[in-house]
């Protein structure tokens, strides 16, 4: 992990702790920094523990309270509060009902696991590396210990990536299992979206692969009996060029079995087919193992990312095949869905078999590539016999959020192209960064569908936080974005293995060339993971200092998400609207979170190195539909284990110091 600064460091522990959250206009250098020296050039960073015991000396306690509180309200006494923002404060006819949108709770926390690599032991770590040379995650790794590590740490669902058997280096002929053309693998592993049995498990995961599918289902029972879920992919879209099922249940037709491949295009047909051509392996490819003879397909078939050619080139989806789904692609996309097309009764199938042995939920891989009316009849019929299977499409067009949520029946849309980019782009400090693309996202995007949106910092297809691509080589900047990321709404949340840990992804594998990204398709030990596993205690004794802090924060935000009716089950306001010229509306945001029980307020500076000087309204709308009166006294209470509380009056701006990169979090009281 790249060293992080020790101003860095604080800001953390002030988040966690959070020293931060102080009553009005607290500059908390005042009764942080100066006190234990933090900020001075010249410190010894050999004698500086930044652990627990660093704060032990600063007394919180209700004597301290009233005395920093008295020196808030002096320091505040001496600002000018402007004409504009007083007027704003009390400023109840622009108050809109679209601001405030009712949610309901769908706070599912969800691990995504890329499972080769998960539970992966070895540290050896050869470029393209063999399983047997570099290790590999076994069923068996998923132990009860591991398991319930996780579920202490906030999860409720694991998302275990690649379990489906895809195209693969590895040989296992001598189980009967053909092996693959190198040529048309992605890597030594091989990508976990080029499924080549739709109705097995990869056989490498066991330690005994004939018995592979039992292990698997003793892997679930486990998972299950410990209180938590699982959740697979579901690859709808393309199939492995080498796709052959031999696990498939009798009397199940293979795709591409009775297809009349003379026809770029039939309504009956599995795949696309280019008549009168053959399938050329792109320019580039070269395999880590010796090719003992061409690949040959004759006719070729269009490739997983709609490319009609024979010849595709290295960057395009060439190792797996389009799935024809009654659409006419070439045609206008024409359709063809009546009678039903049997690709879809194929991946009904397949869907319910996967269900009958446990599985709980599918993140549904490029699901708009595949027509909405496949997912209406496949969520109806999943459902109607497995009612509480969750669908989890990833998607790209926020002009079809609507449509496979209302339409598709999907629980949930991965919330890419609008949260997660504009979060992105305020960690990057892109010149053009804005908070106010966080109110768009839920304006103009899915504000009455942010129940069913998916959101996230990483997954395997973005690039790692800690990279200098993202966050500059400093995983504790995204704190601002994580706290948003986690409670802007009631929607799911996921975390990728070893994000907690700050993982780097700074080595290239074999296939994957350190593009800042951990690789889907090589055989690999991810450093950081390794170090929490420690040998299977999962006990993270070989973390850094700085990791193990990382964790804790995420940790911590895991069990305040976990714990908070408001976070879980409230309603959301946002705050930017009524805010004037004392706030920076480019890089604060502040909003409300709230339930009968709860209500919590957020003020977020994304300035990674500036101090913000900041006076918030609430407006008289927001106390209404909170149920708070104005004319009352209201109490501010320290969220994140802060225990100081202060007094505000509900009509009057908040004058507060947001140092650089950071949260505050208030549970907002009457005063008794």
């Amino acid at each position: 992990m790249n060293r992080i600064s020790i101003f860095t460091k604080l800001l953390f522990f002030c988040l966690i702790r959070p020293l931060l959250i102080f009553p009005q206009k607290i500059d908390t250098r005042k009764y942080v920094g100066n006190d234990m020296n933090l900020f001075s050039n010249h410190y010894d960073s050999k004698k500086l523990s930044m652990d627990r015991t660093l704060f032990k000396n600063i007394n919180f306690g209700k004597d301290s309270s009233q005395n920093i509180y008295s020196k808030v309200q002096k320091n505040a006494s001496k600002l000018t509060i402007p004409t504009s923002i007083k007027e704003k404060s009390q400023d109840n006819t622009n108050f809109s009902p679209t601001k405030f949108m009712k949610t309901k709770t769908d706070k599912l926390i969800i691990y995504q696991m890329m499972f080769h690599l998960w539970g992966n032991k070895n540290t050896t770590n050869k470029l393209n590396g063999s399983a047997e040379e570099n290790g590999v995650t076994k069923f068996k790794d998923l132990n009860d210990l591991a398991i319930q590590k996780l579920k202490q740490f906030g999860y409720s669902h694991l998302y275990m990536t690649g379990l489906l058997e895809h195209a693969t280096m590895e040989d296992f002929t001598a189980i009967g299992i053909p092996n693959d053309h190198p040529d048309v693998v992605k890597g030594r592993c091989g990508s976990p979206y080029a499924v080549k049995d739709y109705y097995d498990v990869n056989p490498f995961f066991a330690c005994d692969p004939e018995n592979r599918m039992q292990e698997f289902e003793s892997m679930v029972g486990r998972v299950h009996h410990n209180g938590l879920k699982v959740i697979m992919d579901f690859v709808p879209n393309h199939v492995a060029r080498c796709y052959h099922s031999d696990m498939k249940p009798v009397g199940t037709k293979d795709f591409g079995e009775e297809d009349d491949i003379t026809k770029a295009f039939a309504p009956n047909n599995n795949f696309y087919y280019l008549p009168d051509t053959e399938f050329q392996i792109p320019i580039g490819v070269v395999s880590p193992v010796p090719v003992n003879k061409p690949y040959i397909e004759k006719p070729a078939k269009a490739s997983g990312n709609d490319v009609f050619v024979a010849d595709p080139s290295i960057n395009d989806w060439f190792e797996t095949v389009k799935l024809n789904y009654g659409v006419d692609i070439q045609h206008d996309r024409k359709t063809y869905f009546d009678p039903i097309p049997p690709t879809w009764i194929k991946m009904v199938d397949i869907l319910k078999y996967w269900a009958s042995k446990g599985i709980d939920g599918f993140r549904c891989d490029m699901a708009e590539m595949v027509p909405v009316e496949f997912w209406k009849y496949a969520t109806k019929a999943v459902k109607s016999e497995y009612p509480n299977t969750i669908f989890i499409a990833e998607i790209y067009n926020p002009h079809e959020y609507h449509n496979y949520v209302k339409v598709g029946g999907f629980d949930y849309l991965y919330d890419k192209v609008g949260l997660y980019d504009a979060l992105r782009r305020l960690v990057e400090q892109k010149p053009e960064a804005t908070v106010e693309d966080i109110t768009k996202v839920w304006q103009d995007e899915s504000g009455d569908i942010s129940q069913n949106m998916l959101r996230f910092l990483e997954n395997h297809d973005e690039q790692r936080i800690n990279t200098p691509s993202f966050a500059h080589g400093d995983p504790f900047a995204v704190i601002p974005a994580m706290v948003v990321t986690a409670t802007l709404h009631t929607g799911p949340l996921m975390i990728y293995f070893g994000q907690e840990f700050g993982e780097s992804a700074e080595e290239p594998e074999g296939f994957n060339k350190a593009d800042d990204r951990t690789t889907i398709f090589d055989f690999w030990g991810v450093k950081s993971q390794q170090a929490w596993m420690n040998g299977g205690k999962f006990d993270g004794a070989k973390l850094s200092e700085d990791q193990k802090r990382l964790r804790e924060f995420y940790g911590d935000l895991l069990k305040f998400v976990n714990t908070s009716d408001a976070v879980k089950f409230g309603d959301f306001y946002d705050l930017q609207y009524v805010q004037g010229n004392g706030y920076d509306k480019r890089k604060v945001y502040s909003y409300l979170r709230f339930s009968r029980k709860q209500k919590l307020l957020f003020v977020c500076n994304f300035n990674y190195d500036q101090e913000q000087e900041i006076y918030l309204n609430i407006p008289h709308g927001a106390w209404n539909v909170m149920n708070l009166a104005m004319h009352k006294k209201i109490v501010l209470k320290g969220e994140f284990k802060q225990k100081d509380q202060i007094f505000i009056e509900a009509d009057k701006p908040i004058p507060f110091i947001l140092p650089p990169n950071s949260v505050l979090v208030y549970e907002i009281l009457d005063k008794k």
